[in-house]
């Protein structure tokens, strides 16, 4: 009886923490961004909206109460003690990695699905007939609707990722194609023409995925860390392609097609659900974080130092079509655009009709190159940011000599597997030029955080909308090329990868920069009035850096700003909030190696 009662005692005891934590979980995801800016009293009760016209400022008190334990995050300790923008970094590769995983189960469902199948039994041969006689034309349709839908969000998708929470866009774009690929194997059986409209709908919200990555990296990245952050998190584009494939297939084999739908879909809501809890939009936002973290963070970003967020300021549209260093990074991402998609639609078909290998075989090599892919990114973020903080190199220097030069090498390479005649060479070719693009990742793809981290979000939105139609008109060029499906059809179409590789080795050479531009601060007359004057931009040469802000009701407390503010301090006179900022810097000055050795 005794022990009964202890275990009653310890199931309710369980069920009250599991009903706090459930509770407290709904609350923290409801909670608006910090940068919509509240005013905190000192007693930690009421809370006012900022009115962004009169200029009121908040906070999130520095000396915050250590949150509870519900708030702590889960797992092993070391996690715990890993550095937040890291976990973000690693969290943000594993979405991309269901991302693309997703993209490739319909290519590998589709022949099971629409092709006969033999099987042996008893000594006897059974042909069983497809589930689905769509033909190539359809199946054709199947593929590109995703492709229809991805091109057309991108700018939006930038857009409101520089407006909103950039985290909220990107986890929830992946929650709700994890769900609408859920549905896949029913709207099959339905019709293919609801097919279509459920890949068209995934491309509309996986559209705004990577335009979303580079806005969470405006907040979360140092500059000298911009490279290795990025780098991680966009390594699980290729790691993608290298699981899902091979996945898929023995999903197909030991338990039908339906379930690479079933099992990746699920995947991607398990992951949503442990990246809401574990992420939080910047780090004045995060439960968890260390003070030495959140300040080395905000002081090395340094956008800007006025206490509002970015939908307070006109985007500056033609700015970005008239600026050649934005124009260097959109050539860049349509040139390696074209050859990801070649790679990707193409490759299997290469291997099949020039050397003859069998579908198993051309599953694993046509896996290979994007694992290379996948190694090098990341070793190529490391790379460029220790030429950064150790200043052996400017940033423009170092985004054009790696993208260069991976592009050069990638051109080179193509070159060989253009006229390669023997299939170890061809492989070992094409996976060499693969890897040398891995390099440029960190050149063009990290290129919008430098010229303007306010904007990051909408330019990776222009440029990537570039490298889609790349995706959409590659395929039609190669099908023209290869009519005759011989080595010399396939030696046009690798000629024609390397030649615009050159021609983007050419462009971004001469116009690219690794310097903000002029036109990434806000203008001043889009500012309120509030701010005119009266407040100094991070790495303004005034030394009137100190605002005096008087409070409404009593005495509150300041705590460092958001959505901009960074290393700010709050102490208390008068019934006044005084808010003292760093000695005002500017990006030259911040990326210093003896900054770099104190970061958490």
């Amino acid at each position: 009886m005794e022990n009964l009662n202890v275990v009653k005692s310890y199931v309710a005891d369980r069920g009250s923490r599991a009903k706090d934590y459930l509770s407290s979980t709904i609350n923290r995801f409801s909670k608006k961004r910090e940068d919509e800016m509240m005013l905190v009293e000192s007693d930690g009760n009421p809370k006012y909206s900022l009115d962004l016209e009169n200029g009121t400022t908040v906070a999130d008190s520095l000396d915050a109460t250590p949150p509870s334990w519900w708030e702590r995050p889960v797992g092993p300790q070391c996690c715990q003690q890993c550095p937040k923008r890291y976990v973000l970094s690693i969290m943000t590769c594993m979405g991309l990695m269901i991302s693309f995983a997703i993209r490739c189960n319909l290519g590998v469902a589709i022949g099971p699905m629409t092709q006969n199948e033999t099987i042996h039994t008893g000594g006897h041969e059974h042909e069983i007939r497809p589930e689905f006689n769509w033909d190539p034309h359809t199946i054709g349709f199947i593929h590109s609707s995703f492709f229809w839908g991805y091109l057309i969000t991108q700018v939006p998708g930038g857009y409101f990722a520089s407006r909103f929470s950039a985290t909220k866009i990107f986890c929830t774009a992946i929650a709700l194609s994890s769900f609408l690929n859920l549905w896949i194997p029913l709207a099959s059986h339905l019709h293919f023409s609801v097919v279509i409209g459920i890949r068209i709908v995934q491309g509309l919200i996986e559209g705004v995925e990577y335009p979303a990555v580079h806005g969470i990296w405006s907040k979360w990245a140092p500059p000298l860390e911009r490279s290795k952050l990025a780098t991680i998190a966009f390594s699980g584009s290729y790691a993608g392609a290298v699981l899902g494939m091979p996945i898929s297939g023995y999903l197909t084999d030991y338990a039908g097609w339906p379930s690479v739908f079933y099992v990746f879909g699920a995947m991607g809501i398990v992951w949503f659900m442990v990246f809401m809890y574990m992420v939080s939009d910047s780090p004045a936002a995060h439960p968890t974080i260390t003070q030495k973290e959140r300040t080395y963070i905000e002081e090395s970003i340094g956008e800007s130092m006025l206490v509002i967020p970015n939908k307070v300021y006109k985007t500056p549209w033609k700015s970005f079509f008239t600026s050649l260093p934005v124009w260097a990074i959109i050539v860049a991402n349509f040139c390696r655009s074209w050859t990801f998609y070649l790679l990707l639609t193409s490759q299997p078909v290469y291997f099949e009709e020039v050397f003859h290998f069998t579908m198993a075989k051309v599953g694993i090599l046509s896996a290979l190159p994007h694992l290379v892919m996948f190694i090098i990114v990341p070793i190529g973020g490391q790379l460029a940011d220790f030429l950064r903080r150790k200043q052996y190199m400017s940033t423009t220097v170092v985004r054009k000599l790696f993208n260069c030069g991976g592009f050069g090498g990638e051109a080179v390479f193509l070159l060989v597997t253009a006229y390669a005649r023997g299939k170890d060479i061809a492989i070992l070719a094409l996976c060499i030029a693969v890897g040398s693009s891995g390099f440029a990742i960190s050149g063009f793809n990290v290129n919008h955080l430098d010229v303007a981290p306010r904007y990051a979000s909408i330019l990776m939105g222009i440029s990537n909308a570039m490298g889609t139609l790349a995706g959409m008109i590659c395929p039609y060029v190669t099908s023209s090329l290869t009519v005759n499906k011989t080595q010399s059809d396939w030696e046009k179409v690798f000629l024609t990868a390397a030649i615009i590789h050159f021609c983007g080795v050419l462009f971004y050479g001469i116009f690219a920069s690794g310097e903000k531009q002029p036109w990434a601060e806000p203008p001043k007359q889009s500012e309120p009035s509030w701010v005119q004057g009266s407040y100094k931009a991070y790495g303004s040469t005034a030394h009137e850096m100190t605002k005096t802000y008087g409070s409404l009701n009593g005495n509150y407390v300041s705590n460092g700003m958001v959505n901009g503010g960074y290393g700010m301090k709050g102490s208390q006179a008068n019934g006044s909030v005084h808010q003292d900022l760093p000695t005002p810097s500017s990006d030259t000055t911040i990326e210093t190696e003896n900054e770099n050795e104190n970061q958490p």
